[in-house]
């Protein structure tokens, strides 16, 4: 399992936000903490720019305490908020007119939800005061270019999917998308998250975002060097091959086999790389199923508590993997850009890096050959064949990266050119990301997309004032020509700055790149161009668009409106345990959902099962603690890091500790709705109001008050252990990822 939660990209860039954002706006996130780098940046406009920074989070975290407005909202309900938001800046004519009609699809639909959705309502649904509402709501119409920044705190809902989309609405209502200093800045907790999940790290894609239909696995066959039959018969049965895996949020299911599973056989095996088991929700069913599976490998640098939770006593193999000093290659930042890491030491001791030990079971389960072949392959004449006997790691590792996945603009990411910006760093503004000197046209990193090697990197998305050769470009034409008789594509007046196409066009394929970009194609060239232009390894498409002044994905319009999706619009739907069975009545979940990922997921059953409120009064909220990341794995083998937060606890005001008659420092007894608990020292503390309690997800060691330290191998016990918080996170899951409901459910507080 390899852990990468795909919650998308920034658009823009940190530089960028300190040098144009006027207003930030940071929800679902505690950057202060999380990212104190990217905050830094935040803290950096408000100097320069006098932007206002707008924070909305449960808990009044040290991003708060740095807000010019700071809004306690529920857990949950920010859907309803930012429909709030838009209540008013409808009413008040605030959105960008001319930008909606020209480059957008479907506000009008959002504009009839807005209506229901009045300060009173928006307050008595989010906790948030009425006066706060239509304050917000004016600074964040009126001050622009506004950044929207989220993270967790917004992805981590059985309505993730929804959040994801309305915080964008909010900024194409407001016409900042597109803009240097607006857009949508998602911020990635881990070193690399969005090169794991651009590289595919999750059950529904292949790597680059490339879905799992018949014609993307023979793409990839093609650039791997393989026989498409010979990849399909690696699955049970061809079907398999198009069906989404079981996702790490329920892997179990497919173990336990409690509730209903779609799969050929239940899983039998767990290889557990780069995820910390107890990061997860619902981590007594995580045990449950390590302790009945046939084998569990765990590849990490730190002893990963798997080994430590379960109770097995065989058949589970611990591997030690090199750390990214040990390793050499790329990662890929929050902004898209990438950066060439070289290796400093070899891997010490036993431990080897995470390819060879992937090369190792290649070859001993007999596919080493065709695992490794696609670093042999490279383009001749515009034809991809295998031009070299041998590969060198992990040059050529990177460019079978760039040569393959051109969906999200990977192809100019050469070795070559990366390291150079590793080499001359020095040379690259921070605030603009442009390069000076010898690294002048180039944007550091060349934040995808990159087209080709001769492009610079696209340091702003969707920016249609600059040309497509610097970095330009419109909305992505994904979803048709139009939809309900209306056009898909960007107005007339929406042009590529320097673009031969004045207006929108739909993305350049094969079949129609004659007819879009007026040219015509040799015999030879048709030959050898491929169907699209996210599957050309000739490289022929990019190269025609780039003499046209367009980017091959198209100019359209950007949707509201997901046909696809249970919810075609964004909508509030309480929590699956929520604390106002009042609002569950009104705004309920969504159906049972039969099949997604090959498992049922319980939705309006287990919310409406009964008030889970009257038993369970406490909402939950998770937080993060500067010194430890994930499950705490590495840093809490640090005794310096450890020492800073040398035990599990949670935050609780005091009137609520104290009316159980828990003091400060006392050991309380979480509770939670499906039966487990755990047992955390009380720390009073004001930044949570009486109704919630906060803490943090970075402990295992402890399960349901027992020390497991007798279970960890000699010398690897952590400096701190403590409760994993994730063993009391409601039951809950994203309707579309079905990433956990990390972030909104109840408890029950217990003087221990």
């Amino acid at each position: 399992m390899a852990n990468t939660w795909g919650y998308g990209a920034m658009t823009n860039h940190f530089g960028d936000i300190v040098k144009h954002s006027k207003a930030i706006m940071v929800i679902g996130a505690n950057s202060a903490v999380a990212n104190p780098i990217g905050f830094k940046h935040m803290l950096q406009a408000k100097d320069s720019n006098r932007a206002k920074l707008i924070v909305i989070d449960p808990i009044f975290t040290r991003s708060a305490a740095k807000a010019d407005h700071y809004l306690r909202i529920r857990t949950g309900t920010d859907i309803a908020l930012i429909y709030g938001f838009l209540h008013i800046i409808f009413k008040n004519g605030w959105e960008d007119r001319e930008f909606l009609k020209d480059r957008v699809y479907g506000m009008d639909l959002i504009k009839e939800e807005a209506k229901k959705w009045t300060p009173e309502e928006t307050s008595n649904v989010t906790g948030v005061p009425v006066e706060q509402i239509i304050q917000v709501a004016n600074v964040i119409a009126k001050t622009k270019p506004m950044t929207v920044i989220w993270a967790l705190g917004i992805t981590q809902h059985s309505i993730g999917t929804s959040n994801t989309r309305i915080l964008p609405i909010l900024q194409l209502a407001l016409g900042n998308m597109g803009k240097k200093g607006g857009g949508t800045n998602i911020i990635r907790g881990h070193d690399n998250v969005q090169g794991a999940t651009d590289m595919g790290c999750l059950a529904d894609t292949l790597p680059g975002y490339y879905g799992l239909a018949e014609g993307a696995w023979k793409y990839y066959a093609q650039g791997w060097g393989v026989d498409f039959n010979w990849l399909q018969k690696r699955f049970f049965e061809p079907k398999w091959m198009n069906e989404k895996g079981f996702s790490l949020a329920k892997w179990y299911q497919g173990v336990l086999q409690e509730e209903k599973t779609y799969s050929s056989s239940p899983i039998r095996a767990v290889w557990i790389q780069g995820t910390g088991i107890t990061s997860m929700a619902q981590t007594h069913k995580m045990k449950e199923a390590l302790d009945k599976l046939d084998l569990v490998v765990i590849a990490e640098p730190f002893l990963n508590e798997a080994a430590v939770i379960t109770d097995r006593k065989d058949d589970l193999y611990i591997l030690p993997t090199g750390t990214q000093f040990e390793t050499e290659g790329t990662v890929t930042a929050t902004n898209r850009s990438s950066q060439w890491r070289s290796k400093i030491i070899e891997p010490l001791y036993e431990a080897k890096s995470d390819e060879q030990i992937m090369f190792e079971f290649a070859k001993k389960f007999g596919f080493y050959d065709e695992y490794v072949r696609g670093m042999m392959m490279g383009i001749e004449d515009g034809v991809i064949k295998q031009v070299k006997k041998d590969f060198v790691w992990p040059d050529d590792a990177v460019r079978e990266i760039a040569r393959i996945i051109q969906s999200i603009g990977l192809t100019g990411w050469t070795p070559e050119r990366l390291r150079a910006h590793q080499e001359n760093w020095h040379l690259f503004d921070p605030l603009t990301l442009e390069g000076r000197g010898k690294m002048k046209g180039e944007y550091y990193g060349l934040p995808w997309p990159c087209w080709d090697e001769k492009h610079p990197g696209s340091p702003v998305l969707y920016d249609i004032d600059t040309p497509a050769s610097e970095g330009g470009m419109g909305f992505r034409n994904r979803f048709g020509l139009e939809h309900n008789g209306v056009s898909q594509l960007a107005s007339e007046r929406v042009t590529v700055r320097g673009s031969k196409i004045k207006g929108g066009y739909p993305q350049i394929t094969k079949e129609n790149i004659e007819k879009v970009l007026g040219i015509k194609l040799t015999e030879a060239e048709k030959a050898k161009m491929g169907p699209s232009w996210a599957m050309d390894y000739s490289g022929i498409i990019v190269k025609k668009c780039r003499e046209a002044g367009v980017v091959p994905y198209g100019n359209a319009k950007a949707r509201t409106i997901v046909w696809e999706f249970p919810d075609p619009i964004p909508l509030h739907r309480e929590p699956i345990h929520s604390p106002r069975w009042d609002l569950v009545k009104k705004y309920p979940t969504y159906p049972d959902q039969e099949k997604n990922f090959r498992v049922e997921t319980k939705y309006i059953s287990e919310q409406q099962k009964k008030d889970w409120s009257k038993e369970f009064p406490t909402m939950i909220v998770s937080m993060r603690v500067v010194n430890l990341s994930g499950a705490g794995m590495l840093e809490r083998t640090s005794k310096y890091l450890a020492h800073i937060t040398p035990e599990m606890f949670a935050n609780i005001h005091p009137d609520l500790a104290l009316e159980h008659g828990i003091k400060d420092g006392d050991m309380m007894w979480l509770h939670a709705p499906h039966g487990t608990k755990i047992k955390v020292k009380a720390k009073h503390n004001f930044s949570v109001t009486p109704d919630r309690i906060c803490l943090p997800y970075n402990f295992a060691g402890v399960w349901q008050g027992v020390d497991q330290s007798d279970k960890y191998p000699e010398e690897t016990r952590p400096y701190a252990i403590g409760e994993p918080s994730n063993l009391i996170t409601n039951y809950g899951f994203d309707i579309i990822t079905q990433i956990s409901e990390f972030n909104a459910g109840l408890c029950r507080v217990e003087k221990a």
